[in-house]
């Protein structure tokens, strides 16, 4: 799996390079107040590709940290259930037991 995984790499750089050297123009980008950026096309391709790949990465962030949080609040709260479960069968309270259906007959 890892020779391939290689050979996906390896095509995905030759695919990407051979991109980058056909789209050398350069081209302008014209902003708010007058505001003017010029430079080739794959460098303002790729220099908007990372803006945007940081921004998405900076919108999940508080999600994730959310479900960080929340995980450990389960864990911790599995954690005091089982003590408690533990505690009881040593003091010897028996756990409920399901009731069982006898088979027809």
């Amino acid at each position: 799996m890892k020779f391939v995984s290689t050979i996906a790499g390896c095509l995905l750089f030759v695919l990407f390079f051979f991109f980058a050297l056909k789209n050398t123009d350069q081209v302008d980008l014209h902003f708010f107040l007058g505001y003017e950026l010029r430079g080739p096309l794959v460098l303002m391709l790729l220099a908007f590709f990372i803006a945007g790949a940081f921004l998405g990465i900076l919108a999940v962030t508080p999600t994730v940290f959310r479900h960080r949080r929340e995980s450990s609040q389960h864990k911790d709260t599995i954690q005091a259930l089982q003590n408690a479960a533990g505690t009881a069968t040593a003091a010897g309270i028996q756990a409920p037991q399901p009731d069982s259906v006898a088979p027809r007959g």
